[in-house]
Formats: C-alpha cells, structure tokens, sequence
C-alpha cells in the first residue's frame, strides 16, 4: 500500500465517525512493517474525555500492541493535520513519520480551530488565560532526584 492508500483509511474512520455521533470528525491509524497495528477515530464525546483525540488513541493502542512505549519504527496517517495535544504524544511516542491529509486551516473552517492554544503555548506560563502559576516549594526537586538515583529507572 500507499501512503495515499493509509491517509484514505484514516479519512473513512473520520467520515464515518461524523455521521456516527461518536465523536468528531478525525481518524488516525498506525503503521509498523507496512502493517496497520492500531486505528481509531475521535471518541472525546463517546468518552467524556478532552483527551480521546484519534491520534492519541491510536498512539495507545500502538503501544500496546508492540509492547513498547516507543514507537520509532511506526508511521501514524491521521485525517488531519494533528493539534497540539496530539503532536506532543506524536513526539513523546517518538514515530518516525507523520502523513495528514487536511490541515489546521481546514480544521478551522469545519469549527476546530486551534489557533488559541498554538499561541497560547508560546507565551510565558503567566500570561496565559487560564491562570498559570509557579510556586516555589523546598521539596519541589524531590521527585526529580529521586528518579536520577533510581538505577533501575526505565529511560523515555
């Protein structure tokens, strides 16, 4: 198969998600060893959950699929250029490729504009709209060193 071929999947899961009621309008899916391992669409309405965006879920499955919380050899295709939210699990999860079909400009025009939060995530944590606010705590650090001397952490 093609990339075209895996970006049509993914927008069928979308199309058909629309007209499902189960969530918005977006569809990912990912691709080991040219081999679909993991597909969803959106389900933040059908979950209750901000966070059910297809390309996470997909990313979720994937990682559960391969065992792994690394995906370095996968390629995920999603309906639509990924938001925020999803491109920081789409680096967390470290995949090597990613292929979207419409971008955030369509997404906008459709009523999912994310605009907000892309300059939102460039202003100092302070001068955000949702308040935002560091307080300095003595033991704040303690998480911290204690991971560093945990000689069995698992490394991400």
């Amino acid at each position: 198969m093609q990339h075209q071929d895996y970006l049509e999947q993914a927008i069928q899961l979308a199309a058909d998600n629309a007209v499902s009621g189960q969530g918005g309008p977006y569809g990912a899916l990912i691709v080991h060893n040219k081999q679909i391992i993991a597909s969803s669409a959106n389900q933040v309405t059908r979950n209750l959950d901000p966070t059910a965006h297809a390309e996470v879920l997909a990313i979720r499955a994937a990682c559960l699929h391969l065992s792994s919380f690394q995906l370095q050899d996968c390629i995920l295709y999603s309906s639509c250029e990924p938001c925020p939210m999803c491109l920081g699990a789409i680096y967390w999860a470290r995949l090597a490729e990613v292929y979207f079909a419409c971008d955030r400009t369509d997404a906008a025009q459709a009523g999912f504009d994310d605009s907000f939060i892309y300059t939102e995530i460039a202003l100092a944590p302070q001068l955000r709209k949702i308040p935002m606010r560091q307080i300095s705590v003595p033991n704040a650090l303690l998480p911290f060193t204690m991971w560093s001397n945990q000689a069995s952490r698992i490394e991400y």
